[in-house]
């Protein structure tokens, strides 16, 4: 059986050709029609991914070199027999040659195979098929298992051929999660890569190197060729075909730091303004990733989606609302922004799960400096909380009044794995309830850690492991992701903090608190 979805087939030409120039007027030739018809064979060049999965559907994502319409297979049997097939949008140089689809209508809490072909515009051929699997969510008390990381290529370690590529991503798939929750640095537009990096000990890095990796991002293609590096690597594309994601972003998705409104001074960057070069970022972001943009509540990242009954999962983003750096780190500051702070507070207070998990791509308690101001949500200063800190306070004291109970925080950013405990009876302020922030990073990128604790909300370090020196490679370890496993009979969150091979180097069993 065939769907039709996206564009009726009548404006499959135009549409075809949306973004190479020839239609700039509105008025396409017959001669120029037919030599793009004549383009050939198309190839999906970056794989194939899933993601924002729910009960009953999926987004379906792939990349191809060719105008051409993206076709969807999906089948609960790996032959494909008595696949549902549909009709997905055209992949166009107006998107890079990327398409998504959202496929509905699939059953809860199964076990889904897809394949994805580009048919070119002609009809006459299509490109060879690339295959996929993915899990709904349930709807009951199923067990459930999530994996989060975040911090991909940063700081001068992309794909090193020499060492299997990007292996945390293969030690991931190991543990056959249901979820991966990319807690953002997905990419690292503003850390050019060199072919070769010298260690301390003497050793040499060799690092595949793309013409867009060489420099810093700036033009919509320069951010698109920052996120095609990444699924240039086989366990990354493995991965993704593998298992769904939940993606967010944080800052090097754009550049190091960066707040709306701000005025670069970095003589690398020829356009200063980050409001410019985040559009830029974040639509190549939305390009790249298999993320629903009616999904999210103002079109950009902050989403939630229910995985059962026992977790749903709240995506924040720490990055788009935020105030200057250099603010006033005493008075109210911002970084959810009114509308997404009271946004996540109304949904945790809805929300039925045992487990609200927070998708955080920024800490809570850990300083994260950017040189003599702030870039993270902590002051650094004792006391009363000040500056952002004022905005998550109300979060904590309007969870406490509504009695939302079983709220986890999980995070990358800072390049190291620790478990932090949070509670009144250490904390500054009284009235909010105890909560664990989990953090887990880098996946590719340099290691650094460990941070200063805010004291504010009386946090505890319970776990640590972080590198030696600062921006430590890959080749050293210190690479970690973490994993979350939800008993479907109790309702028990056991947490585990794993290095980049999958070993648990820490784990701790939660109970559930009832109302």
């Amino acid at each position: 059986m065939t769907e039709q979805t996206g564009i009726p087939r009548r404006s499959a030409l135009r549409v075809g050709l949306l973004g190479t120039g020839v239609l700039a007027s509105g008025v396409l030739g017959a001669g120029q029609a037919a030599a793009l018809l004549r383009t050939g064979r198309p190839t999906l060049t970056h794989g194939v991914q899933s993601g924002d999965v729910g009960a009953r559907s999926a987004i379906v994502w792939t990349r191809a070199d060719k105008p051409s319409r993206m076709i969807v297979e999906v089948s609960r049997d790996p032959s494909f027999r008595r696949a549902r097939r549909l009709r997905g949008p055209f992949l166009t140089p107006d998107t890079g040659g990327t398409g998504k689809l959202r496929v509905p209508a699939l059953p809860p809490g199964t076990e889904l195979h897809y394949r994805v072909t580009a048919e070119a515009l002609d009809g006459r051929s299509a490109s060879a098929p690339l295959t996929g699997r993915l899990r709904t969510a349930p709807v009951g008390r199923q067990d459930v298992r999530l994996v989060w990381s975040g911090d991909v290529a940063g700081q001068g370690w992309g794909i090193n051929p020499e060492i299997g590529g990007m292996t945390a991503y293969a030690a991931m798939a190991g543990r056959a999660p249901d979820l991966f929750l990319h807690n953002g640095d997905t990419v690292y537009a503003d850390g050019p890569l060199r072919e070769t990096v010298e260690l301390p000990d003497g050793r040499t890095w060799r690092n595949l190197v793309t013409p867009e990796k060489a420099k810093v991002a700036e033009t919509l293609d320069d951010y698109r060729g920052q996120f095609a590096y990444n699924l240039l690597d086989e366990n990354v594309r493995a991965f993704a075909a593998a298992v769904p994601s939940y993606v967010q972003w944080d800052d090097h998705e754009v550049v190091n730091n960066w707040y709306p409104g701000e005025i670069l001074d970095l003589p690398q960057y020829t356009e200063k303004r980050v409001d410019v070069l985040a559009a830029r970022a974040l639509r190549a972001f939305h390009e790249w990733h298999p993320v629903d943009t009616r999904a999210a509540v103002d079109g950009r990242v902050y989403r939630s989606f229910g995985y059962g009954r026992h977790v749903e999962v709240f995506v924040l983003d720490m990055r788009s609302y935020k105030d200057a750096n250099d603010a006033d780190r005493t008075g109210h500051g911002s970084v959810l922004g009114r509308r997404q702070a009271s946004w996540l507070v109304r949904e945790l207070a809805r929300s039925t799960a045992t487990w609200k998990i927070i998708q955080a791509d920024l800490p809570v308690g850990l300083v994260v400096p950017d040189g003599q101001h702030i870039e993270g949500v902590a002051n650094g200063l004792p006391g009363a909380p000040g500056g952002r800190e004022s905005e998550l306070v109300w979060v904590l004291r309007e969870l406490a009044r509504r009695r939302v109970r079983n709220v986890v925080w999980l995070t990358a950013d800072v390049h190291y794995t620790a478990a932090h405990h949070y509670s009144p009876e250490r904390a500054a302020i009284a009235d909010f309830d105890p909560f664990w922030e989990f953090v887990s990073g880098p996946l590719n990128a340099g290691a650094f850690g460990p941070n200063a604790l805010d004291p504010t909300f009386g946090p505890r370090v319970e776990f640590t492991h972080a590198p030696p020196a600062a921006n430590t490679s890959p080749m050293d370890g210190y690479q970690h992701f973490g994993e979350l496993n939800v008993d479907g009979a109790s309702g028990e969150l056991t947490v585990d903090l794993r290095d980049g091979t999958g070993a648990s180097l820490w784990a701790t069993t939660l109970r559930p608190r009832h109302r």
